[in-house]
């Protein structure tokens, strides 16, 4: 399905040099701030109070952040679980009050603002949690980055491989340096946005890569540069379907979501953003700067000595 379909190749890599240079200079401001900055850890991952409540009707959870925010809280989170009732506060603890202490304060604050609440449970929960948390999750980062250098070394060949990984890293780190500049928060769910911006860039990756493989085999007398800037063209109007309805999908979550899925949807949203770019403007020059050519696609016929008088060709 295309909407469109453009006739005359763009020249995309006549300017992969300057792509390139912008690439890497916010890669590096990225790395800075999660350096200088670093990330916002939300509770999940510093340990907190979990305070957890539940009310007769539906609850409104703008009332009861408006009331916490009133009473003097603040980086806490909010949000429904099991049922529209039953809502889950998130705390971090702070100086020398008690996992009890901020149980008492959490129900007084809500007395006023968002009165019906009853408490369930208080729970204190340690930053060896978060730690282990935070190890999980760079695990489960090392494991996609291999898994998508194993796919993608079988799929194409390791010119392929390591440029597309170095592509989707590049997003992944603008996505956290985005985080630490402006110390959003970076829980679980905005972790979850993280992985699935990896496995969601290769996709267009591969997309471009195997439109590159196609056009070496099937197209002769033209230069890499040309092969490229010929698959990158072919597949936009692709792209636009692809990630503008996504992007709708998730500018939705954006606006309409809550603070619950804001961060995750902001996260897919830089994510998205950078993929697309990261995929068409950093990948594909890295594949031409690695040395492919027609010649690794296609397969040299071999001649067979002493078949007949002029040899065989198999």
């Amino acid at each position: 399905m295309e909407f469109f379909r453009i006739k005359k190749d763009i020249p995309f890599m006549r300017h992969a040099l300057t792509f390139n240079v912008i690439s890497l200079v916010t890669f590096i401001l990225a790395v800075f701030f999660l350096f200088t900055k670093g990330l916002h850890l939300s509770v999940e991952f510093t340990g907190g109070t979990l305070v957890e409540v539940k009310y007769q009707q539906a609850a409104d959870l703008e009332k009861i952040r408006g009331a916490l925010g009133k009473s003097g809280f603040s980086d806490y989170s909010v949000q429904n679980f099991g049922s529209s009732q039953d809502v889950m506060i998130r705390l971090p603890l702070k100086g020398e009050q008690n996992t009890s202490q901020l149980g008492e304060a959490v129900m007084k604050s809500l007395e006023t603002e968002a009165p019906g609440a009853a408490l369930s449970r208080v729970e204190f929960v340690g930053p060896q949690v978060g730690k282990e948390l935070a190890e999980n999750g760079a695990m489960a980062l090392l494991l996609v980055v291999i898994g998508i250098v194993i796919y993608l070394a079988f799929r194409f060949e390791w010119r392929f491989s390591v440029s597309a990984i170095i592509a989707n890293l590049h997003d992944v780190v603008i996505i956290l340096g985005f985080f630490a500049f402006f110390q959003w928060e970076f829980s679980l769910s905005v972790l979850a946005a993280v992985l699935a911006v990896l496995g969601y860039s290769v996709n267009e990756s591969v997309v471009v890569f195997d439109r590159v493989r196609e056009t070496f085999k099937k197209v002769r007398g033209l230069s890499t540069p040309e092969v490229l800037d010929h698959a990158i063209t072919s597949t936009i109007s692709r792209t636009i379907i692809t990630h503008g309805s996504t992007q709708l999908m998730v500018l939705s979550m954006l606006i309409f979501g809550g603070e619950t899925l804001y961060y995750f949807a902001l996260a897919l949203t830089i994510g998205i953003c950078f993929g697309i770019y990261s995929s068409v403007l950093v990948a594909s020059p890295l594949v031409m700067w690695l040395g492919v050519s027609r010649e690794q696609f296609i397969r040299q016929k071999k001649v067979v000595e002493g078949a007949n008088e002029e040899g065989a060709v198999v």
